[in-house]
């Protein structure tokens, strides 16, 4: 079985149940039990990571918006809602998260909002056609992360943003053990991972523009394609 499909065999139970949303949002106690073993963060600093993650979106966003992965889509449906005049496209490689992000449209009524299935690392997408690209807790689990890194600077515009947030390496001594001995195992992140510093580096070398910081064991990024 390639490593792909053991990914996607991963999400399969994930993205068919409400436990990820709860971890992802610390609003079930399951959830907080995890942020705070595995990641060691409270609510407020989860709430946090994401918030800056998505500050790189204008709050008057009209143009074109790629977001991949989208998972369940937890975390940007609401933001979408208040986008109504942006066109939105929503990819991911599990069709159990896939198919809980368009229910999630389908009841806000997101006309505007599109969903398709399929890999970040060859993204069926004309060169420079989105003018932001997001992408929240993805790259810790693309099994090629060069070609991710690729084919979302390929689909962006010049001027356009490259904002979101994925796990970095060597923050968080608890959190690398969690990784490697648990989510790693279960195939839910792949190595290799970036760590703060060759993170920014990798950054300034593709983008004009680069905003990084860091929560815990999270880096948070923005950046303009020159």
């Amino acid at each position: 079985m390639g490593e792909k499909k053991r990914i996607q065999n991963a999400y399969r139970l994930t993205g068919s149940s409400s436990f990820y949303d709860g971890m992802i949002t610390c609003s079930t106690f399951p959830g907080r039990v995890v942020s705070r073993l595995v990641w060691d963060m409270q609510a407020e600093e989860a709430l946090e990571y994401q918030s800056r993650a998505l500050s790189g979106i204008p709050k008057d966003f009209a143009g074109r918006l790629l977001e991949v992965p989208v998972g369940t889509g937890i975390l940007t449906m609401p933001l979408y809602q208040s986008l109504p005049d942006a066109k939105i496209v929503c990819l991911d490689y599990s069709p159990e998260m896939l198919v809980q992000a368009q229910t999630r449209a389908r009841r806000q009524e997101l006309k505007h909002v599109a969903f398709h299935q399929g890999d970040v690392g060859a993204l069926p997408f004309e060169d420079e056609s989105f003018d932001v690209v997001l992408s929240l807790n993805g790259f810790h689990a693309f099994p090629d992360k060069e070609a991710a890194y690729s084919e979302t600077f390929r689909v962006l515009k010049p001027g356009g943003l490259f904002c979101g947030c994925f796990y970095v390496k060597g923050c968080c001594r608890r959190t690398d053990w969690f990784i490697r001995h648990v989510y790693q195992r279960l195939k839910f992140f792949t190595p290799p991972y970036e760590t703060m510093e060759s993170l920014a580096a990798r950054l300034k070398r593709m983008y004009g523009e680069t905003e990084l910081s860091q929560v815990k064991g999270i880096a948070v990024f923005i950046c303009c394609k020159s």
